[in-house]
């Protein structure tokens, strides 16, 4: 008989896959970046499993998104994962704004590899 699956697993793991859709990630690259299986990202995402701390950053890091918002499913003020978004945008420019933060983040991240110290 399969484990009762503990709600809170369940929403972090709803909370995890809706980050890493929005952030157009698949399973695998996820997996891939923080060092785990590809089942476990599924089971993740699904509640079938908790996950340690340290995934948690991992992940977090890799989707750019606060832990505040995986753990508990608020934004953190302040953080440079959760920008203050306006509150009176639909649902689709919410993405698209998002969606350009994220496209502005990982720029800036690709930057770093090509900057050329001051001599």
């Amino acid at each position: 008989m399969p484990a009762e699956k503990k709600p809170l697993n369940v929403q972090i793991g709803s909370r995890i896959k809706q980050a890493r859709e929005q952030s157009r990630v698949t399973q695998e690259r996820l997996a891939e970046k923080i060092e785990v299986s590809v089942q476990y990202v599924s089971d993740l995402e699904r509640g079938k499993v908790g996950a340690s701390v340290a995934t948690i950053i991992k992940i977090c890091q890799t989707l750019q998104v606060s832990c505040d918002y995986l753990l508990l499913g608020v934004e953190a003020a302040g953080s440079i994962y959760s920008p203050i978004i306006p509150t009176d945008l639909s649902r689709e420019q919410e993405h698209i704004v998002r969606e350009g933060i994220l496209l502005l983040l990982r720029a800036m991240d690709l930057q770093k590899d090509f900057d050329v110290p001051n001599s």
